[in-house]
């Protein structure tokens, strides 16, 4: 690892930050292919959008109950160990829906159980990669760093989503065997970084009541952010707006008798808008205030949701979510980057379990009620709805004094 006060290595030849990119860049092309699988199986299995719909909300509930644990855990034990432990156990899960479906006995309850399993443990990955990054590369180099990762995680989606849909559409289990592999390809890259994930701290048991008192020192610390405190809140709408438009865009497909294979190259199309923004990521961030990009970003995403309902078309559809998605890495990297740069190490794991608390939270919450709203009032009417409760939170950035009053990134942080 470099320090401020070594030489500043290019992150090309960062080897533990490569092994860690390129782990993760495997493990969430793995991941996109059964993300899209997911709903495509259930509503195979039940034919019903609210089924798919309770699916992604159980899936996704982890992030709603188990952020600020996490956050403590990537804190005060050793983060690489426990991203090792979650891949492990990760894959486990989604072995046993392989093995499932070979035997042709899956259901719908083993279903909900592995998707609960396999979010408990993402959640915890995450989070514990995230405080791990700007251990593993320059103060200096970590916005480039964050854009890179912006760029994996949207190229994967870019691969992994169309190649989803083909797999499935060849084999249910294809998907899902795919992702399984990922996870011990990420196991081996993790046990090869040899730099160190977090800051030397002393090593001590924790009670329940000093960990429910971290917990608590990592929320205060974020809601004394008046920016961050903001950012974090919009962050939680507009993220619920795009996992029920997710449900919303595969239904619309579907109506126009959409294969499986069309709906994967719709999202990878997507995803490569999302490509676009992460490689423009460093430029846009240095030019635009981080006022500019939450203000403009949101009525950005307000003027376009409601042009995915224009057409059942996936390619059509795809070329609408593309722009949707490029505005996206912009955001999270400026974002990101001012939060991690500012966050002290010590606590950079309990902040961003309370901030992705409030962000992640939503998520389900969005498939929960996507799924209801389909069901009740069909696609078209619930990208209407979409839409309206996009523009509300583009007039509350706009009018936030949090938001009016946002500070100039930083360069550098903690650590």
């Amino acid at each position: 690892m470099t320090t401020p006060s070594g030489p500043v290595l290019p992150l090309r030849r960062n080897r533990d930050f490569l092994l860690l990119w390129s782990g993760t860049a495997v493990s969430n092309l793995g991941s996109n292919c059964s993300n899209v699988a997911y709903p495509l199986l259930v509503l195979m299995l039940t034919g019903s959008a609210a089924q798919a719909g309770l699916t992604g909300f159980v899936a996704l509930l982890p992030q709603l109950l188990f952020q600020l644990p996490a956050g403590a855990v990537a804190d005060s034990w050793n983060r690489k160990t426990v991203m090792i432990w979650c891949d492990a156990l990760r894959t486990l899960a989604l072995g046993s829906l392989v093995v499932a479906l070979l035997a042709g006995h899956l259901t719908l309850g083993q279903i909900l159980c592995v998707g609960f399993v396999e979010g408990t443990l993402t959640v915890c990955h995450r989070i514990a990669a995230a405080a791990a990054v700007p251990n593993l590369v320059h103060p200096a180099q970590l916005t480039l760093a964050l854009s890179r990762n912006e760029a994996r995680t949207r190229g994967a989606a870019m691969v992994g989503q169309p190649l989803g849909g083909a797999l499935f559409g060849v084999a249910r289990m294809l998907p899902f065997l795919v992702d399984t592999a990922s996870y011990v390809v990420s196991i081996v890259t993790l046990v090869l970084i040899k730099g160190d994930f977090q800051a030397a701290r002393a090593a001590s048991p924790r009670r329940p009541s000093a960990v429910l008192r971290d917990i608590r020192e990592g929320v205060e610390w974020l809601w004394r952010q008046p920016f961050l405190r903001m950012a974090t809140l919009l962050v939680a709408g507009s993220n619920l707006m795009f996992q029920a438009l997710v449900l919303a865009v595969i239904v619309l497909s579907e109506s126009a008798d959409s294969s499986a294979s069309a709906i994967g190259v719709m999202f990878g199309i997507a995803a490569a808008g999302g490509m676009l923004g992460s490689l423009a990521a460093p430029a846009l961030t240095k030019r635009l205030s981080l006022r500019s990009v939450v203000v403009g970003a949101n009525w950005v995403w307000a003027v376009l949701v409601p042009l995915t309902a224009v057409s059942g078309d996936p390619i059509v559809i795809g070329a609408v979510y593309a722009l949707l998605c490029f505005v996206g890495p912009v955001w999270n990297v400026a974002i990101s980057a001012y939060q991690l740069a500012l966050t002290p190490d010590a606590i950079r794991g309990r902040v961003l379990g309370a901030s992705s608390l409030i962000s992640y939270g939503a998520i389900p919450l969005g498939s929960l009620l996507g799924g209801l709203f389909l069901d009740w009032f069909g696609a078209r009417p619930t990208v209407a709805a979409l839409t309206v409760w996009m523009v509300a939170l583009s007039v509350t950035a706009t009018v936030s004094r949090g938001v009016r009053q946002a500070p100039e990134p930083v360069a550098a942080g903690a650590r």
